[in-house]
């Protein structure tokens, strides 16, 4: 099928359905704001140049305090060396996290690019800094895996001279031919965009751009882009549908979106994306926490973008591994009833939620039920078997209650009980 430059043919693309399958994936904001690390606990460190530039408190006053009066953004730069990265080591951490894709940012709204680009010449983290392309490096460390490699890119820039002069213009001269470049350099997985809030999305020509990467592209198969392509597309036009901390924009809901399609919910583990080192214990999400937002994205047929912020000098904060890695330890016993599943129905009971895959169903329970619970939106059937995955062992039996299916639970030692937060019941 070709496509065309315009809404109703971009947005009847099928989102592909490795992405469908996926569920799980990681976030990387990463660049020179992560060298200041700082903003308020309610805000983005990622914004911190735009922060100091507006004189937004308090990184107006902690950078003057720190830095001085006469150092610039631009000046972290020197410090943005990443001694320690190791694209290995990231990989193998998501691997084990178990999620099947990343987003790195390859450019922020700083205009700073994670690559080497004809189009941000002496700002970029080959030609000068860490002289090193994080974006190639990653991809084939990923490659050795099973997690794709994809990256967000924002389609405009704070101080960028063209854009502040003329949008359109920057967005054909520069926005376009970059996006181009970094698709056919690093065939990235997913491509989501931001920034796009300003203007509409003619200004961006984002049907044209969209329209090549359907048709021309060489990742035109499997691409997954979003739906930040101009300030009237969230939750309407694009790709796959994206929510952010739970809304799509200010006072809108997913499920205030216009049609039925398949969405991604992104949010740090604390509440900024970049890492800011001001924030406390209390602000990042437990692993129990992460694994609820996990089931419930999930069971309303979404996909968990989860964000992780690394330190200048390229080590993910270990409070952020320790959760990726419990909700990989999850996932290696309940997967089965997560990846590829689809959602079933909606529960109108607390902490209880439901999926389905091929001839199997799965409902998710977040208090574990010694003695017996009624699943008060699943049909019973006599026909049906129920097994606790991750302990196939323990004889779970069912009743008819009204109608509705009881499972009655044996006493089992709590120690031998492998799943941990939630347990995941496989019905077959």
């Amino acid at each position: 099928m070709k496509y065309e430059a315009n809404w109703e043919s971009i947005t009847s693309r099928p989102v592909p359905q490795w992405f469908q399958d996926a569920k799980f994936g990681i976030f990387i904001h990463w660049g020179l704001y992560s060298v200041p690390a700082f903003c308020s606990r309610t805000d983005y460190a990622e914004w911190y140049g735009h922060q100091i530039s507006t004189g937004w408190e308090p990184s107006t006053s902690f950078h003057k305090k720190t830095y001085g009066e006469n150092f610039k953004y631009e000046d972290f730069v020197k410090d943005f060396k990443a001694e320690l990265f190791d694209a290995d080591e990231w990989a193998s951490l998501f691997e084990r996290s178990g999620a099947k894709y990343i987003n790195l940012v390859s450019k922020h709204h700083d205009g700073f690019c994670l690559f080497k680009s004809e189009y941000a010449w002496n700002w970029n983290s080959v030609d000068v800094g860490p002289h090193r392309d994080f974006c190639q490096e990653l991809k084939d460390a990923l490659d050795k895996t099973d997690v794709k490699f994809g990256v967000y890119h924002s389609v405009y820039e704070w101080f960028n001279p063209i854009y502040l002069r003329n949008p359109e213009e920057y967005a054909v001269k520069h926005l376009i031919p970059m996006l181009k470049e970094l698709v056919e350099k690093y065939q990235p997985a997913t491509l989501f965009t931001d920034g796009e809030w300003d203007h509409p999305s003619d200004v961006w020509h984002s049907t044209e751009f969209l329209q090549w990467l359907y048709n021309e592209s060489s990742v035109k198969d499997f691409i997954v882009p979003n739906d930040r392509w101009g300030k009237e597309t969230r939750g309407r036009q694009g790709g796959n549908f994206t929510t952010e901390y739970g809304f799509i924009e200010a006072g809108r809901k997913i499920e205030d979106a216009d049609c039925d399609r398949y969405f991604e919910e992104c949010r740090g583990i604390g509440h900024s994306f970049g890492f800011n080192r001001v924030e406390q214990l209390e602000d990042y999400l437990t692993g129990e926490e992460l694994i609820t937002t996990l089931v419930d994205l999930v069971s309303k047929g979404g996909n968990f973008l989860l964000n992780v912020g690394p330190a200048a000098d390229g080590t993910i904060p270990v409070i952020m591994q320790e959760r990726l890695l419990e909700i990989g330890d999850w996932l290696k016993v309940n997967g089965k009833g997560i990846y590829a599943s689809r959602k079933l129905k909606f529960s109108t009971q607390e902490n209880v939620w439901y999926t389905t895959k091929g001839d199997a169903d799965y409902v998710f329970i977040k208090k574990y039920p010694f003695g017996e619970i009624v699943l008060e939106d699943y049909d019973y059937s006599p026909d049906k078997k129920v097994v606790l995955m991750g302990n196939e062992d323990v004889e779970i039996r069912t009743e008819n209650a009204n109608g509705k299916m009881k499972l009655i639970f044996p006493v089992v030692n709590p120690e031998t009980i492998v799943s941990k937060h939630i347990w995941g019941f496989e019905i077959i």
